[in-house]
């Protein structure tokens, strides 16, 4: 009977984090409604919140899901195109870019959902997936920079993610400040080289 139980409130988390993806990624963050959920799950509104403790914690447990998509996405694309550690991270950029372009709306809710690492509200497991991400990029830079030390890597590292993200955000939005979008793939080699070979130098 316990073990029943059990399976029934994992089956529902897991319906209600699919339902939250599929409301995200039709309508973007503002779209995640509880009684949305309630209904679209055949629970009450209450029952949400014995698995979560509200919507933002909903929210991270999808975006888990879509940071685990993505480094897959980066994986897979890396090993269908090896090379050296510089094309490598451009080949990186250009899978982000794609995930991206594909998949807008859940790929924003990564960056757009309120939380502040210094104020010691984001889970060890969000930010260990984070950290997934971020050793695809730290593994070519290591390469290509033996004797940098660990925190100088992890400060290439999260420079150069900041700007392929910066190119992707401006260019996909469509901004005045942005690349063209025929353009973007192109931009991002130019910016991921500068960035590699500088080893993030000072």
């Amino acid at each position: 009977m316990t073990s029943t139980v059990a399976e029934r409130k994992a089956a529902l988390r897991e319906k209600l984090i699919t339902l939250a993806e599929a409301a995200i990624r039709s309508g973007g963050l503002e779209a995640l409604k509880a009684r949305d959920l309630a209904r679209d799950a055949g629970c009450a509104v209450g029952a949400i919140y014995t698995h979560f403790d509200d919507l933002k914690a909903l929210t991270l447990a999808v975006n888990g899901r879509t940071f685990q998509r993505l480094g897959a996405a980066v994986a897979t694309a890396v090993a269908q195109h090896p090379g050296t550690p510089v094309e490598r991270l451009i080949t990186m950029g250009h899978a982000y870019l794609a995930f991206a372009a594909e998949d807008p709306r859940l790929w924003r809710a990564l960056f757009d959902v309120e939380m502040s690492a210094e104020g010691g509200d984001v889970p060890q497991w969000y930010l260990d997936a984070l950290g997934a991400l971020f050793a695809h990029i730290a593994g070519p830079l290591g390469e290509l920079h033996p004797g940098m030390g660990e925190r100088d890597l992890d400060l290439a590292v999260r420079g150069l993610f900041s700007s392929v993200h910066g190119i992707v955000l401006l260019g996909l939005e469509q901004r005045i400040s942005g690349v063209p979008t025929a353009r973007l793939q192109d931009m991002i080699a130019l910016v991921v080289s500068a960035i590699a070979l500088s080893g993030g130098q000072r």
